[in-house]
């Protein structure tokens, strides 16, 4: 039965070892179904998705926000995933329906859709006066290696990382989710060592997610659980958003726009949702009336 709930779990292995296992199963199979996404485009947002997921689950309040963009050259296009402190998740792959042949060892060829020719950015706001914006060169284009740079280079933090999606024959997301590893300060030398081999044994994490589930992985760390928290995928854009920018237009550009066109229509590239607008519904806007 398909997974209808992303979750992430936190916990600390070894007694100083941040630990977190995401199943984002759900998260990615919506993305699918939203943006028509090919195998190839789901596995590259799903891990960006994953990963994003992580660092959300560090803001400091639900109204936080952080947004992460990754540009690497490829054919995929860009890929732009933005979230809040409630694990609410948007996004997009500026080409959602990129074809790729696989690889030699026949896995989905996600380091060449995305491309490693560009950088990794995350801008986080915690509502304080300066957002933390970080950027670090790409390593592959794999998404977990370069986030794994991103975290040494960018926040001083070493971070060992497993991603992974595995979509079946029928273009749906089987398994999908993450393993993160992040030493606490002071943590010993040979736990940080042993996190950055364990990480090698979740090469297939979404397989071992979709047959095992992320309970096996937390008991393989023998991690005592913090945590548990649902991810959702949940756009921030609304009719009322699209109706400000109608506005914004003028009355005269937007009856234009009617004259020519028959309709106004307000894309939202994150979930993929055209707010439309007929001309009676300007009508009602520039009257003061709504919509």
């Amino acid at each position: 039965m398909p997974k209808t709930v992303s979750t992430i779990c936190r916990g600390i292995a070894w007694g100083d070892i941040s630990l977190a296992v995401l199943d984002t199963t759900a998260l990615v199979n919506e993305a699918i179904a939203r943006h028509h996404l090919s195998p190839v485009a789901a596995a590259a947002l799903g891990r960006t998705f994953t990963a994003a997921a992580y660092l959300c689950s560090w803001l400091k309040s639900e109204e936080s926000t952080l947004s992460v963009s990754i540009s690497g050259g490829g054919p995929g296009g860009k890929i732009s995933v933005s979230g809040d402190g409630l694990l609410h998740m948007r996004g997009f792959i500026e080409h959602p329906d990129i074809t790729l042949p696989p690889r030699a060892d026949g896995k989905l060829d996600v380091g060449r859709c995305v491309g490693k020719d560009g950088t990794l950015t995350v801008i986080r706001d915690d509502g304080e006066k300066f957002p933390f914006v970080g950027t670090s060169p790409l390593v592959s284009g794999e998404i977990a290696e370069d986030f794994s740079s991103y975290f040494f280079y960018s926040e001083q933090r070493p971070t060992a990382i497993a991603l992974g999606v595995l979509i079946g024959k029928e273009g749906t997301c089987l398994g999908a989710g993450g393993v993160f590893l992040q030493p606490f300060p002071g943590a010993q030398e040979e736990h940080i060592l042993r996190a950055e081999e364990e990480i090698g044994q979740y090469a297939s994490v979404s397989r071992i997610i979709r047959e095992e589930g992320i309970e096996s992985i937390l008991d393989h760390f023998e991690a005592q659980t913090e945590s548990e928290r649902p991810i959702l995928f949940c756009c921030s854009c609304s009719r009322e958003k699209a109706a400000r920018a109608v506005l914004s237009l003028g009355r005269e550009a937007a009856e234009r726009i009617i004259k020519e066109d028959g309709e106004i229509v307000v894309h939202c590239h994150e979930c993929n949702t055209d707010h439309r607008f007929q001309e009676e519904d300007i009508r009602k806007l520039f009257d003061g009336e709504g919509t």
